[in-house]
């Protein structure tokens, strides 16, 4: 596959991750989020178990099998993923599918600054400049005129911590095993089970719940939880790094796109402003470290 074709399949996952936006607002009309969250997650676990098997037998002939470490580190992965995904989908209750694309979004700025709290990496110049325009365009789409931002705002923009922190060491992890199907797989699990554990304790759960929500939940599961991260490995094997991390970002755009088409969203001026302020961060963001050391 050459690039070309790669950043083409990376733009397919972007819209796919835009479009499960509106799945995921559409699912609550029979469940609740922590059972979709399960729900879906489970479903994604079927999807690439069996590119994780291959892995699995792959790395087992060479005797390189995962360390119990591996193990902690997969399930560290998968909690966080939990938790982004639960907090997504709770916020997905009270807020739109255009806001809860862009506020989603944040964790581009926040990834690079977590790893300077966390790991002492230093950031580049362009991530304080880009994370006070991420703020400054939470503020103007969660209203402007209001003294508190939208509850639903609220539980997105938590949401994107844990993705950060999810992005942050899915690598990290996923290149020490050599076995990123293995590492999704893994991760999937252990998301969809915590998941549907915690809504035993907090949610009703019904059949006839589950049914209304069935065409949602397929979509978000099988689609963008095992087709789109699959495709998303599959190109970023042959994609610049750069090109990836851009054309990934778009799904902010598609969601809004779908939100408007399906669900009848609409943004005032103030809001409007916003996601093109936080778009325009999430770029810059990605491409000034691209550019000659002279101009840093």
């Amino acid at each position: 596959m050459n690039r070309f074709r790669a950043n083409l399949l990376l733009l397919a996952v972007a819209v796919i991750w835009g479009s499960a936006f509106v799945a995921q607002a559409e699912g609550m009309a029979g469940v609740e989020p922590l059972t979709f969250t399960g729900i879906r997650f489970l479903l994604g676990t079927a999807i690439v178990s069996p590119l994780a098997w291959r892995e699995w037998c792959a790395l087992s002939s060479r005797g390189a099998r995962p360390l119990p470490t591996d193990a902690i580190g997969v399930g560290l992965l998968g909690v966080l993923l939990m938790l982004g995904a639960a907090f997504q989908q709770i916020g997905l209750v009270s807020t739109s599918v255009t806001n809860a694309g862009f506020l989603t979004a944040l964790y581009v700025p926040l990834v690079p600054l977590l790893a300077w709290l966390i790991l002492r990496t230093r950031p580049h110049w362009s991530v304080w400049p880009t994370s006070i325009g991420c703020l400054a365009g939470t503020w103007l789409l969660s209203g402007a005129a209001e003294v508190d931002p939208v509850v639903g705002d609220a539980w997105v923009i938590a949401s994107s911590v844990f993705w950060a922190l999810h992005v942050l060491l899915v690598g990290r992890i996923a290149e020490r095993m050599a076995a990123p199907f293995l590492v999704a797989c893994g991760q999937f699990l252990v998301c969809g089970v915590i998941s549907l554990i915690w809504a035993a304790g907090s949610e009703t759960i019904t059949l006839a719940g589950i049914h209304q929500a069935s065409l949602a939940i397929v979509y978000a599961g099988v689609v963008s939880v095992g087709i789109g991260f699959t495709a998303q490995v599959v190109g970023q094997r042959y994609a610049q790094p750069a090109d990836a991390a851009i054309i990934l970002s778009a799904e902010t755009v598609f969601a809004a796109l779908f939100g408007f088409l399906l669900m009848n969203d609409r943004l005032n001026a103030s809001g409007i402003a916003g996601c093109a302020l936080i778009l325009a961060c999430i770029i810059a963001v990605q491409i000034a470290p691209l550019t000659p050391r002279a101009c840093e």
